[in-house]
């Protein structure tokens, strides 16, 4: 009656999603969108410790994820005070105009 999804499933799931984050690093050029490109490439490493923890039935991995979890959002918190100092500084969050580190 009731069939369990195996594990490959919610590997390929998880690396469609760091695949599609690391496209939207890579291509994009608002801070905000990229910020929200590395979130999404932490919770399919999230997804990936979970399955494993799972299949394995082992608690560890499930642990593990609180941590990244709680580093996720201090980056997050982080990030977007970064983006709004730089905002409010430069009037804009498109990371090829923002060049404060140049001389």
């Amino acid at each position: 009656m009731f069939q369990s999804v195996s594990l490959e499933y919610f590997l390929i799931l998880a690396a469609v999603l760091f695949s599609i984050g690391s496209i939207g690093v890579l291509t994009r050029r608002n801070a905000i969108i990229i910020f929200m490109s590395i979130e999404l490439m932490l919770n399919s490493v999230n997804l990936t410790l979970v399955s494993f923890a799972s299949f394995l039935g082992d608690s560890a991995g499930m642990i593990f994820v609180f941590f990244v979890m709680a580093v996720a959002a201090s980056e997050a918190a982080v990030g977007l005070a970064i983006v709004l100092a730089l905002f409010r500084q430069k009037q804009t969050v498109n990371v090829d105009e923002v060049n404060i580190m140049k001389w």
